[in-house]
């Protein structure tokens, strides 16, 4: 029998041994926890490391695909410099094979660049002094990097002697830049002539205009002649109220509300309009009478578009500008202006009036309006605008070329055929009638837009935009003249004389 002090040693014991199982037991769950936080932690931090390594890959991807060009043709780029050193810059071309841009190297090795054609592609092509702009600049990198045989490179360069860049091949037409070019004539404004299935622009022209050969010597005057702005490219850098020509905008808003059934559309126009103590007038203060959406389209009826915008109202014009790219970013390389389209938050009458026909706050390049003249000829689909077709090495093998490709679907189809119509009508009874007659067929539509002068008085643009086509071949034309009056008294005839040239 034990006594009491052996069973209270064993019972100590016991105890102690419990304590101790205890102990482990705590001990061991700590560590297993202390591990997990570990395991977390090192979690934490690979998961770290691998989003790091992802996004420098996703990174490095964007910049091949979106940022590389911009960076190297970059003018604060000091790789350049170095290319300056051993390339001599190579030529710019147009499709048709003319030059528009070549390095002269002189006797005593100094180079000057030279322009042929004088101011004729000066805003496209650009210059390569006081800084670089147009295709000069776009296409910067490929007319300084040269893919002239291996050997002779090396041969060249252990002689110190320069390699000839590369030449750069655009997608301009000579013929059509010359026909813009004369027939814009003394008119301040821009031309822009493209081909929608493709995207290929085929001439920009924008005045008033300058000697690219004379830019160093002109530089103190064009830098301070603000009242020409002879550097802008109106083409692409121009913001003007875009008038009647915007009741594209405002017809296709219209195909999509729930009232959208053209041929149920009639209105009464008496000349004019008036809501809320504002009036809109049409042209001249004609009547209209009673007629049926084709014929406010084709007459470009001020009354019934400005009624037509308040029973839409903001949001409705909103989205529909927007899905044309106004407020966005334009899928054009060269530098630009954003169309700007604002009906601020609560818009009375007056203004969904004036905005439905192209005035109020809306502003909009040539270059854009021909972007979506381009959907509409194209059944919706927006191909991406290139200024080049292909670049080739100084013995003329190709390096590299250009493929086309979609950029967006502006709209449907059947919304790109039923604007298409309308602007057949424009032609066929409206107010772009000179087009019609022709071995092509012809749409399009013309705008009025009217802006207070420096003087205060009230001036008018003269707009058109559309397309001409036959069995082979389309082409799209936006044209402005700034100040210049009606769309068909001077922005028309423009268009007929470029689509003239190129389908005859």
């Amino acid at each position: 029998m034990m006594n009491l002090r052996d069973r209270r040693d064993e019972q100590r014991r016991w105890q102690d041994e419990k304590r101790r199982e205890q102990q482990a037991k705590l001990t061991e769950r700590r560590a297993r926890e202390a591990k997990k936080i570990r395991n977390r932690e090192y979690t934490i931090v690979s998961y770290f490391f691998v989003c790091i390594f992802i996004s420098l890959v996703v990174y490095m991807v964007y910049f091949e695909l979106e940022k590389k060009d911009s960076i190297i043709n970059s003018p604060y780029n000091t790789r350049q410099d170095q290319f300056e050193d051993r390339v001599v810059r190579g030529s710019i071309l147009s499709a048709d094979g003319q030059t528009l841009a070549y390095t002269q190297v002189n006797e005593d090795e100094t180079e000057t660049r030279i322009y042929p054609f004088n101011n004729l592609f000066a805003h496209i092509v650009g210059y390569d002094s006081n800084g670089k702009n147009g295709l000069e600049s776009l296409a910067n990198f490929e007319l300084m990097t040269s893919h002239d045989g291996y050997v002779k490179q090396v041969k060249n360069e252990m002689q110190e002697t320069k390699n000839q860049g590369d030449n750069v091949v655009t997608t301009l037409n000579t013929s059509l830049q010359q026909t813009a070019y004369d027939a814009l004539g003394d008119n301040q404004g821009a031309v822009v002539v493209m081909d929608p299935k493709s995207g290929a622009v085929l001439a920009m022209v924008s005045k008033p205009d300058f000697n690219p050969n004379t830019v160093s010597q002109d530089w103190d005057y064009l830098t301070s002649d603000s009242s020409n702005s002879s550097l802008l490219n109106r083409a692409t850098q121009g913001a003007y109220p875009p008038g009647s020509v915007f009741k594209i905008v405002t017809t296709l808003a219209y195909l999509r509300s729930e009232n959208g059934n053209l041929d149920n559309f009639t209105y009464t126009c008496d000349g004019s309009i008036t809501v809320d103590d504002h009036t809109i007038s049409c042209y001249d203060g004609e009547e209209h009478g009673t007629e049926d959406f084709e014929t406010a389209f084709a007459k470009s009826c001020n009354s019934a578009f400005a009624n037509l915008g308040m029973e839409l109202g903001a949001k409705k014009l909103t989205s529909a500008a927007e899905s044309l790219l106004f407020n966005k970013k334009l899928p054009i390389s060269i530098s630009y202006n954003s169309s700007k389209f604002d009906l601020g938050d609560h818009p009375g009458n007056p203004l969904l009036m004036q905005t439905s026909i192209g005035q109020g706050n809306t502003l909009v390049s040539p270059m854009h309006m021909a972007l979506i003249v381009s959907a509409i000829a194209n059944d919706g689909v927006l191909m991406k605008p290139y200024y080049i077709q292909q670049v080739q090495n100084v013995n003329g093998d190709v390096v590299s070329k250009t493929k086309t490709s979609e950029y967006k679907t502006l709209m449907t189809k059947e919304e790109a055929s039923r604007l298409k119509q309308l602007m057949q009508e424009v032609v066929n009874r409206g107010t772009a009638s000179a087009l019609s007659g022709e071995s092509y067929s012809a749409a399009g539509k013309t705008g009025s837009a009217e802006y207070y002068g420096s003087d205060g008085s009230i001036h008018t643009h003269s707009w058109f935009v559309g397309m001409a086509e036959n069995d082979e071949s389309q082409l799209v034309v936006a044209v402005i003249a700034e100040g210049a009056g009606t769309g068909s008294s001077v922005a028309v005839p423009i268009a007929h004389q470029i689509f003239n040239q190129y389908y005859y």
